[in-house]
């Protein structure tokens, strides 16, 4: 079983549907929220070591992870997968722009979920596929 945490900036009703949505599927992917499961405000300190030992990977807007050398040490540190979807403006995206966007590239997410981790890739709203960093 594969599970993809939604970071705080994403909405956690879009994880509970995504999950909804892989249920029918009888797939090994099970979708959560980090708010859900550490609740809001989490450190990324608290939960990283924790989703690491899953084996889990993370979808988020905030690029500033992989920027701060800080944070970027903590994600390859507990081996965690990455997904950064960069908006088009500082303000992030908006809900249903974040729905389509995840949904657009979903299968790719799934399919990149195998691969070893640690792993980052990007998109933004204008690429058509994500880049690995």
């Amino acid at each position: 079983m594969t599970r993809i945490y939604i970071d705080e900036n994403i909405s956690p009703h879009i994880a509970s549907a995504l999950d909804i949505l892989e249920k029918p599927l009888g797939s090994d992917f099970e979708v959560v929220s980090i708010v859900s499961v550490f609740g809001k405000g989490a450190l990324d300190e608290e939960w990283l070591p924790k989703i690491g030992a899953e084996g889990a990977v993370v979808i988020t807007q905030d690029l500033n992870i992989h920027r701060t050398k800080s944070q970027r040490r903590l994600f390859k540190e507990h081996q965690v997968g990455v997904f950064f979807l960069s908006p088009p403006s500082k303000n992030g995206y908006h809900y249903w722009e974040m729905v389509e966007q995840i949904i657009k590239r979903w299968q790719e997410i799934r399919k990149l979920c195998r691969e070893r981790r640690p792993f980052a890739f990007r998109c933004t709203s204008r690429s058509s596929n994500f880049e690995r960093l």
